[in-house]
Order: structure tokens, then C-alpha cells, then sequence
């Protein structure tokens, strides 16, 4: 039933799911490298054109916006890091913008304390698993994070997809040094990443296609 209804109602969806997922499973497969970087950037790249397409509204072309920087940053990274970096920090400053403008009201004081954990802590692990210029970016990574646990969208899926950003580029930083010879990264990298862009993307999709339908005054 759940794959029929992807099908019929999702298949923008179903469609990132499977090239997310098989680039997981064929990375390692002796795929020829063009048709890899290709099944790369499509994962992300569907979640942009289902978000395009699931919703109307500026909100939504918004997360399109960022799930689209993402995947570009998918591609890039595999010609250049800095290139791919750049493509990635535009797409945080996009959502920190959304998240910022759809903050919840009233964040209790443990949600506050690991927004502000997640903000700091986030460019002073990165300082020290590859230094200034990554921790520079990680700013951007570690606003992303912290603005979308305060966010009125979903903790339980935009909140926990960009922690789960935050710990994919924090393997990525620890493959430079500190896990260099362990086989986490090459394992987790790619499925926290994935994932957590895709539980960013229904999320906020979901939350606005919800109050879409919400009795006047209660959106």
C-alpha cells in the first residue's frame, strides 16, 4: 500500500528514494564515475522537484531552493571541496532564513540549551577535525542546525535531519584525520546525509501542506 501510494501520489519521492539508496549501494561497485556523480546529485535533486511540486508557495520553492544547493553541492564536491562547500553554506543561509522566519514562539530551555549546543559546538568540532576554513563553513552548518531545532517545523524530522547533517560533514571532517583509517565514515556518511536532507524536505513540506488545511486561525 505504502509503495503503491508513492507511486501514485509521490513519484518525485519514490524517485530520490531509489537514486539516494542505490548510490549507496553502487558506490562501491565499479560504476563508471560520470553515472555516479549523475545518481549522486539526482538523490537530492528529486527532493527539490518534489518539494517544487508538493506545495505552491514560497515557503515550499524555498526548501526547493535549498534541497537544489544541496544536490549541486553533491556534484561539485567530487571536482572541487571548496566549490562543493560554497554550493552547501548558500543552501544553509537559505534555510537558516526559512527556519528563522518560521521560529517556534515559545522554545522551552532545553530546546534553547541545544539549539545554542548545536550553534557552537558545531565550528569548534569542525575547527578541530580540519581546521579554521572548515570551521568557517561549519558556522553556516551549525546555524542551519540550530535554527531548525528551534523551528515551528517538526523536531522529529527538520530538527533531526539537520542534526543528522551535522554528524554526516562531521565524519567527512574526521576523515581528513582522526577516523582516516576507519571504515565509519565511508559507511555513515552518505546514508546520515541523505536521509537527513530527506527528513528536512517532507518535513517542512508536510508542516506546510498541514496548515494548508487548518481551519482559518489555526495555521
Amino acid at each position: 500500500m505504502l509503495h503503491r501510494a508513492l507511486i501514485e501520489k509521490r513519484p518525485w519521492l519514490l524517485a530520490s528514494l531509489a537514486a539516494g539508496v542505490g548510490f549507496w549501494l553502487l558506490k562501491d561497485c565499479g560504476l563508471p564515475g560520470l553515472y555516479q556523480i549523475v545518481l549522486k546529485g539526482a538523490g537530492v535533486a528529486l527532493l527539490a522537484i518534489y518539494a517544487f511540486n508538493r506545495h505552491k508557495g514560497h515557503d515550499a520553492n524555498t526548501i526547493a531552493a535549498v534541497m537544489g544547493f544541496g544536490a549541486l553541492g553533491d556534484v561539485l564536491i567530487e571536482f572541487r571541496l571548496e566549490a562543493g562547500a560554497v554550493a552547501f553554506l548558500i543552501g544553509h543561509l537559505i534555510a537558516i532564513r526559512l527556519y528563522w522566519q518560521h521560529r517556534r514562539a515559545s522554545p522551552t530551555r532545553l530546546q534553547q540549551a541545544a539549539a545554542l549546543a548545536l550553534l557552537v559546538l558545531t565550528p569548534l568540532a569542525s575547527f578541530q577535525l580540519g581546521g579554521a576554513m572548515v570551521a568557517l563553513y561549519a558556522l553556516g552548518l551549525g546555524g542551519m542546525a540550530a535554527t531548525a531545532w528551534l523551528s515551528s517545523f517538526s523536531r522529529y524530522r527538520v530538527g533531526l535531519g539537520a542534526v543528522m547533517f551535522v554528524a554526516s560533514d562531521l565524519l567527512i571532517f574526521a576523515r581528513m584525520g582522526l577516523l582516516a583509517q576507519s571504515p565509519l565514515p565511508d559507511l555513515l556518511i552518505w546514508p546520515l546525509y541523505y536521509f537527513g536532507q530527506f527528513l528536512i524536505c517532507v518535513g517542512v513540506v508536510g508542516e506546510l501542506r498541514r496548515r494548508e488545511h487548518l481551519p482559518l486561525g489555526q495555521a
